[in-house]
């Protein structure tokens, strides 16, 4: 980045964007320090006591599920690809119509605390928590790559950091950020910060879709006619193709794309734990109106910054500056409103970034801890103190690995690593989740090869396909060895996720319990128990 990012745009002050962002994180470590006062408990540190109100619930809902993704991804996509771009605005809004308001209200009133909860609820205990663990240590991971390239974008363009080597080192202190997040705060903390987080990012959307508006007369369709003129694509940029062409291998890339995107939100499990932080089923129905009602309204705004983007800032400037794609929605901001209203920008996407990957980090420590050492080491039997204990070191492991990872995937755009993830939940736990619901004779040996089957086929596809190797913008440069021709493996992964299980379930030895199923299709329905 130079001193100034365009003519007559005032330069870039990485002290004021600091500054910022500083003052927020200081706000939201009080809140967090005052929320852990009360952590006395398991069901404090991982549900907060199950003592939020459906509304609150929902705005954190909210803030948890709108990622670096959807601000800078989206925002990004939009500006460069069009239409394209905006599909993954209308997969992500399909999702939670279709999947949360569905199932959402089941698993929280059969489970407790996890998603090994559910899966196990039924099945031998050890076996299948320590496989639903697995998945959603995965999972988390995945999903804290996409904010940690985010962070290693926006940091680059805000701080004039062009260097690998400074990237990393910011990349590394958002990480430990996030970190002291969860181990101060838990469940409660991580919440108030989601709340804070999703309204400041909810008023800057709307106050840079208004600067927009304001540019342009009001008048969207002159917003759009800029936005034309100015793109490389121009009026082929309200059309299908824009990023996915038209040839038959990036259709179906598209296709796989819109099933990862439609039913991977019901299987994320940072999403799902949150539903356990209201006390009953009424409450768990509301958070997904609100989610959804915060939702629709930001998407609506990232599609005007989108196209803000692609008329003010131009396609050429976008990708030429540090973060690529994933820079366009802070240049238009600097664009529009200056070097303040960038700082202001700046502060929501490093929030963004912060609350989502703590949201990330709890609910992967929680899953290890509760599942995998109170269920499987202590047989059910472990101290509270020692399983937060262990909750918290956990924490810790996984931040490390989202900060190493977050620096390899560092000039990637999110939203395309977050459909990833997205591939990876619904490949390893929506087979097994709807089975373990709907399926009376579901059984043990189908969870487990529902959920590994699922989960070894997505993580081979994703690692033998375009995303490593053989394209320009591939993780692994200068070599090649991908045979798997779609750049998201949903297409197939998900379907032969379903079939393992139902495969499994017939081969295996072990039979189901229809007292057990009985018990719990009765509190999935009325939550009774829960």
């Amino acid at each position: 980045m130079t001193s100034t990012l365009a003519a007559g745009i005032p330069a870039n002050n990485p002290v004021l964007n600091t500054l910022v962002f500083a003052l927020f994180v200081a706000i939201t470590l009080f809140v967090v320090y005052r929320a852990s006062t009360r952590n006395s408990s398991t069901s404090d540190y991982y549900a907060a006591g199950s003592a939020f109100t459906g509304r609150q619930n929902g705005i954190a809902l909210s803030g948890d599920f709108l990622s670096a993704a959807s601000f800078l991804g989206i925002a990004g996509a939009i500006a460069i690809h069009g239409y394209d771009g905006f599909l993954y605005s209308i997969g992500f809004l399909v999702a939670w119509l279709v999947d949360l308001l569905l199932i959402a209200e089941l698993l929280r009133n059969t489970g407790r605390f996890t998603v090994g909860d559910v899966l196990s609820f039924r099945m031998k205990q050890r076996p299948v928590r320590a496989a639903a663990a697995t998945s959603t240590l995965v999972i988390s991971l995945f999903y804290m790559l996409a904010q940690m390239a985010g962070a290693g974008g926006l940091v680059a363009l805000l701080l004039n950091i062009h260097g690998k080597f400074g990237q990393a080192l910011v990349i590394g202190g958002v990480g430990l950020v996030m970190v002291l997040y969860v181990l101060v705060g838990g469940m409660k903390g991580t919440t108030w910060v989601q709340i804070i987080k999703a309204t400041i990012l909810l008023l800057a959307g709307a106050l840079i879709t208004v600067f927009l508006f304001g540019k342009f007369g009001f008048s969207f369709s002159n917003l759009l006619s800029a936005a034309a003129e100015k793109s490389p694509l121009g009026e082929k940029l309200f059309e299908p193709g824009g990023s996915y062409g038209r040839s038959g291998v990036t259709k179906l890339d598209f296709v796989s794309l819109a099933l990862a995107l439609v039913l991977g939100l019901s299987s994320l499990p940072h999403l799902l734990m949150r539903f356990y932080t209201v006390p009953n089923a009424r409450e768990s129905r509301r958070s997904v109106v609100w989610a959804v009602v915060c939702m629709l309204v930001f998407y609506l705004c990232t599609l005007v910054i989108g196209f803000g983007a692609a008329a003010l800032v131009g396609a050429d400037e976008i990708k030429a500056a540090p973060g690529g794609e994933n820079s366009a929605a802070p240049l238009l901001a600097l664009h529009v409103g200056g070097t303040l209203l960038l700082g202001v920008i700046s502060a929501v996407a490093f929030a963004t970034i912060l609350a989502v990957v703590a949201g990330l980090t709890l609910t992967a420590s929680a899953s290890f801890a509760h599942d995998v050492y109170a269920n499987i080491f202590k047989r059910g039997k472990a101290d509270p103190r020692d399983e937060v204990r262990v909750a918290r070191i956990t924490a810790i492991v996984v931040g490390l690995l989202a900060i190493l990872g977050g620096i390899l995937a560092n000039g990637q755009n999110v939203a395309f690593l977050v459909a990833l993830a997205f591939a990876v939940a619904a490949s390893t736990n929506l087979s097994t989740l709807l089975y373990s619901l709907f399926w009376k004779r579901f059984n043990t040996t189908g969870t487990l090869w529902g959920i590994y089957g699922g989960l070894i086929a997505c993580l081979v596809l994703v690692l033998f396909s375009p995303v490593v190797s053989g394209d320009p913008d591939s993780i692994v440069k200068g070599i090649d060895f991908h045979w798997f021709p779609l750049k998201n493996p949903g297409l197939v992964s998900i379907p032969f996720s379903f079939l393992c299980g139902f495969v499994g379930t017939f081969a295996g030895r072990s039979k189901a319990d229809p007292a057990k199923h009985a018990e719990m299709e009765v509190r999935s329905l009325t939550g009774i128990g829960s």
